[in-house]
């Protein structure tokens, strides 16, 4: 009985405190959990769905991964090996690409929104109904060339290029 009203009393003022700060997120918590397998060869590997979130990944190599539906936000690739990976359906908002190899990688439908690609390689890269901001799509386009292999696409159709 003390107990009980001992809860009623504090329980309900508990309820009503914010959560700390550094509190720790449960897509960190997941992204974390992608970490821990990683390794600076990372070629080949099926990556469906794993999510590296605010991950140091630069100089990684992804040559060839099956990286579908992975999620890079905030994270930093740079200098990364992309070269042939798939990427379809990729969210890498606020991501950096530069520098990073991404020629013949296939890129369709993913949601890269203030992501940015300053010297990237994209020769063959295929972009297809990727949603990018104007003026990093415009970017891309003064250096687009090459076809994907895979969908037989250039890069500059799939830039939606003029």
């Amino acid at each position: 009985m003390l107990l009980g009203l001992l809860l009623a009393v504090a329980l309900p003022g508990a309820l009503l405190l914010p959560a700390p700060s550094w509190a720790t997120t449960a897509p960190e918590l997941r992204g974390a959990k992608s970490l821990q397998n990683l390794s600076a060869d990372m070629h080949g590997r099926n990556l469906q769905q794993q999510e590296f979130l605010k991950a140091d990944l630069q100089g990684v190599n992804f040559s060839a991964a099956d990286l579908r539906g992975a999620v890079f936000n905030g994270s930093q690739l740079q200098g990364a090996n992309l070269q042939g990976a798939d990427l379809r359906d990729v969210i890498a908002f606020a991501s950096r690409f530069d520098g990073a190899d991404l020629r013949q990688a296939r890129l369709d439908n993913g949601m890269l929104l203030q992501s940015h690609f300053r010297d990237a390689l994209i020769s063959g890269a295929d972009f297809s109904e990727a949603v990018l901001d104007q003026p990093e799509q415009r970017a891309l386009c003064a250096r687009a060339d090459g076809l994907n292999e895979s969908t037989g696409i250039s890069t500059s159709e799939s830039l939606r290029c003029r």
